[in-house]
């Protein structure tokens, strides 16, 4: 579905990705895994047009259709193609209600396909129950953890082939965090493909089909959710297990 090719962004002056490439199957669910400043957020932001790559190429294909040079594309064209990003600490719109938040995910197809908005909405207050009720309640007075449903939701509203992810889990409790991964696995089950970005390595290794470590803009390992799980250094830089050194006789 997602084909990238030698691809190199900077953030301001500083080079983010450097000669990356990789792929992504339709219908699956990938992680990105690794330390701050590692690129990741850079990468997921040229996914969804923020950042315009200085060299390589990014083809994306939707089911059915033939894959698009997508390089470049700009914020509202990544949508159109049907990428719909969550950002990082959700930025929400506060000072709207929760149902406004979602019509603005809707806000390209909103002439052309205002029929089924509102069936949409349903859509989505049934995956996060949770926002039933609230929706003309202000979208601030919400918790993290009903910010970052809505947040997904808003994303869902696009009708997206592709969700991008920023690090979901950032100030959620550990309950939240499960439920959220939880209905990630429940998106990838209907057909949507999902690029996680996650510094919570465990409970996105227990969702994840595959994975792969970036640091320094570039892939440093990559395989199945299995295979980095027990990868000795994915174990001691993202999961807390240290080596036990043998005792000296």
């Amino acid at each position: 579905m997602l084909r990238i090719e030698g691809l190199d962004v900077y953030h301001g002056y500083v080079q983010a990705v450097r000669g990356l490439s990789l792929h992504v199957k339709e219908g699956e669910l990938l992680a990105i895994l690794g330390a701050n400043g590692a690129g990741k957020s850079t990468l997921l932001g040229t996914l969804a047009g923020l950042n315009k790559p200085v060299k390589g190429n990014i083809m994306f294909k939707r089911t059915g259709d033939t894959p698009k040079d997508i390089t470049g594309n700009s914020p509202e064209k990544m949508v159109r193609q049907g990428i719909s990003l969550v950002p990082e600490r959700r930025e929400i719109f506060s000072s709207l209600s929760v149902l406004d938040n979602l019509m603005l995910g809707a806000y390209h197809r909103y002439r052309s396909d205002k029929a089924t908005i509102s069936n949409d909405v349903g859509e989505v207050m049934e995956i996060f129950p949770a926002l039933k009720g609230r929706e003309k309640e202000m979208a601030g007075t919400l918790s993290g953890g009903l910010q970052q449903m809505l947040a997904i939701g808003r994303a869902l509203m696009a009708h997206p082939k592709m969700l991008l992810l920023d690090e979901p889990s950032v100030g959620l409790a550990p309950l939240v965090v499960r439920e959220i991964m939880s209905i990630l696995s429940q998106l990838k089950k209907t057909g949507v493909t999902i690029m996680l970005v996650e510094q919570n390595t465990r409970a996105a290794l227990k969702v994840a089909d595959r994975a792969l470590v970036m640091e320094r803009g570039t892939i440093t390992i990559s395989g199945s959710s299995a295979e980095l799980m027990s990868d000795s250094k994915v174990q001691q830089a993202y999961l807390g297990r240290a080596r036990i050194q043998p005792a000296i006789a």
